[in-house]
C-alpha cells in the first residue's frame, strides 16, 4: 500500500527544485513527472507537489501558523546527513527555523532540524538516536 502527501504549490518549477533537492538528500527518487506536478518516492511513501488549476489564490500563500498543515517530518539516515542538509539548505531555498537551538529545538533528546522553504512549508528533519 502506498502512502502519500500532496502539496499544492504556487510555482511548480521552484517547488520542484526545492523539494527535489531535499527529498533527494533523504533518499527519495523522482517517481512521477507531469505537466502540473512531480512526485518523489521512498519505499511505500511518496510526496507530490502540484500546481493545480483548481487552486484558489487568495494572495496569502501557505501559512504554517494558520489552520491546516503545520509541518511534515522526515527521518534522516544519520546525524551527519542531517547536518549536511541543514548546512546546504539555504542554497536550495530552505531557511533554518529555530537555528539558535539547533540541533535540539525539539528537546534535549531530539536531534532535529526545522527548515522552511520559499512557499512557507516547514519540514522537521529527525536524526536517529544513537544506540
Amino acid at each position: 500500500m502506498l502512502h502519500h502527501v500532496e502539496l499544492w504549490v504556487p510555482d511548480l518549477s521552484r517547488a520542484s527544485r526545492e523539494w527535489g533537492w531535499l527529498l533527494g538528500g533523504l533518499g527519495y527518487e523522482l517517481y512521477q513527472d507531469w505537466e502540473r506536478g512531480r512526485s518523489w518516492r521512498l519505499g511505500p511513501t511518496y510526496l507530490v507537489v502540484e500546481q493545480s488549476p483548481a487552486m484558489r489564490d487568495d494572495g496569502g500563500g501557505h501559512d504554517r501558523l494558520r489552520p491546516g498543515l503545520n509541518h511534515l517530518a522526515f527521518h534522516a539516515a544519520s546525524r551527519s546527513d542531517l547536518d549536511a542538509l541543514v548546512a546546504q539548505g539555504p542554497a536550495h531555498g530552505w531557511t533554518p527555523l529555530f537555528a539558535e537551538r539547533y540541533p535540539h529545538a525539539g528537546g534535549p533528546d531530539h536531534y532535529a532540524a526545522y527548515l522552511e522553504n520559499s512557499d512557507g512549508f516547514e519540514v522537521e528533519l529527525v536524526a536517529p538516536t544513537p544506540a
